[in-house]
């Protein structure tokens, strides 16, 4: 299972470097319902994540059955495709990024978190964690990933849990944050929520060329 976890550990970054994700549930745990919906919003996010990563192995791997002695070939191309995706998303972020002296400006649905409830925390972090463009395309990179290593469902479980939780890391620390310090954390994660506000399009550029990078790496090499 080790060259599996080399190849996941930079998919399961990139999802876990989510800058407007984790000002969501910095927002909501400035709230009066901030435990329950910071560990409703968690497990909505990983939930989501594991879902989709299960799904989409599933089925890559009944897609490589059938092409039988393709499935090499099959897999390569879908990574070159998500690969290039990646890189685009890089361009269209960096071009996106404020300019010096600009401010940047959150989603308007952000405004809402502070009347937000258990279970839309939840739904919402699935749709985040999920189903996202971003998201999508890294878990089926990682579901690609999984399905052509040939493991067993038991290796298969421990991989895509380990996945998950790597990529849960940074939704997970401020919920970690406020659990530990209570009201004390409101200056340590505001402080968070201003940095990722500013730069979110700057970092998501630089995530996603690196990941677009990899991804091309491994797909090109495959065919070649």
């Amino acid at each position: 299972m080790g060259p599996v976890f080399g190849d996941l550990l930079p998919i399961a970054v990139g999802v876990a470097i989510s800058p407007l994700p984790v000002i969501a549930i910095i927002l909501m745990l400035i709230t009066p319902r901030a435990r329950s919906n910071g560990i409703a919003f968690l497990v909505g996010w990983a939930g989501a994540i594991a879902i989709v990563t299960i799904v989409g192995g599933v089925v890559l791997g009944a897609a490589d059955t059938a092409a039988g002695s393709s499935a090499t070939t099959w897999s390569s191309l879908l990574r070159v495709a998500l690969g290039i995706l990646l890189l685009i998303l890089a361009a269209r972020d960096w071009r996106q990024r404020p300019r010096h002296g600009e401010t940047a400006e959150l989603p308007a649905w952000m405004s809402a978190l502070d009347r937000t409830t258990p279970a839309r925390s939840l739904g919402m972090a699935a749709l985040l964690g999920g189903v996202n463009p971003k998201n999508l395309l890294l878990n089926i990179a990682a579901a690609t990933t999984i399905a052509a290593a040939g493991l067993t469902t038991a290796e298969n479980a421990v991989v895509v849990a380990i996945y998950v939780v790597i990529a849960s890391v940074s939704i997970a620390a401020p919920l970690g944050v406020y659990l530990a310090m209570g009201a004390r954390a409101q200056q340590v994660l505001g402080g968070w929520k201003e940095w990722l506000t500013q730069h979110n399009q700057a970092v998501m550029a630089a995530v996603f060329l690196v990941l677009g990078a990899v991804v091309l790496g491994e797909g090109v090499a495959g065919l070649l």
